[in-house]
């Protein structure tokens, strides 16, 4: 029952940073006009590519911060700040957020493109910073216990899972929800991925206060 639970408290945290439902209108802009065969190879690619950035900086991220000696403390701090960035975007109604996107030439040039699937599909729009963060910390509050560790790796393939189900049906999908439903839903999980923020940035900031004190 408690691996139950470590493991739905993974999945919940992975599925609003990776935000696969904000990512369906930006998908299916980026598949306007195109055949369902080539819009399943670049979502496959994609979802396939992702997995193994994601894999790659879970095992690694702990590692990367120990040679820079960037400390837990300033990662969930710098984390907190990026998915706030991230929820004022949902919340406000952006119609992508900030720190999951390209800028306008780079998103102009990638319509140009005939394989999108790297990028900005795989990069940076599923494999963001706000995922590889959330993951990165998750890793390093296991501690090396496997059984949490394997937790996590299974909570990202699932989510992987759900999101390849939902850009296999985002064109059915935004026709049901509309762009009100999709809206709503978007500034839903916007306030939720805030609340999370404040509480890294809570966390981080009390673990400076008593490390201050000691």
């Amino acid at each position: 029952m408690e691996h139950l639970h470590s493991f739905i408290s993974y999945f919940s945290k992975l599925f609003v940073t990776l935000d696969a439902i904000g990512l369906a209108p930006v998908f299916i802009a980026l598949t306007a006009h195109t055949k369902d065969k080539w819009r399943n190879i670049m979502m496959n690619k994609a979802i396939v590519i992702a997995f193994f950035i994601l894999i790659f900086f879970a095992y690694t991220g702990s590692v990367v911060l120990d040679l820079l000696g960037i400390s837990l403390t300033a990662l969930k701090i710098a984390g907190g700040i990026l998915l706030l960035i991230m929820a004022i975007d949902l919340v406000l109604g952006n119609p992508e957020p900030a720190m999951n996107n390209e800028n306008k030439e780079e998103r102009k040039e990638s319509m140009k493109r005939t394989d999108i699937s790297v990028f900005p599909l795989a990069i940076p729009l599923l494999s963001g910073p706000a995922t590889i963060t959330m993951l990165t910390i998750c890793m390093k509050n296991a501690q090396g216990d496997v059984i949490d560790r394997s937790l996590i790796i299974a909570a990202l393939f699932f989510n992987l899972v759900v999101c390849w189900l939902i850009l296999k049906f985002a064109s059915k999908v935004s026709k049901i929800l509309g762009k009100t439903g999709v809206s709503v839903i978007n500034r839903i999980v916007g306030i939720l991925l805030a609340a999370m923020s404040c509480e890294f940035l809570m966390t981080g900031l009390i673990e400076i206060i008593k490390s201050a004190r000691s």
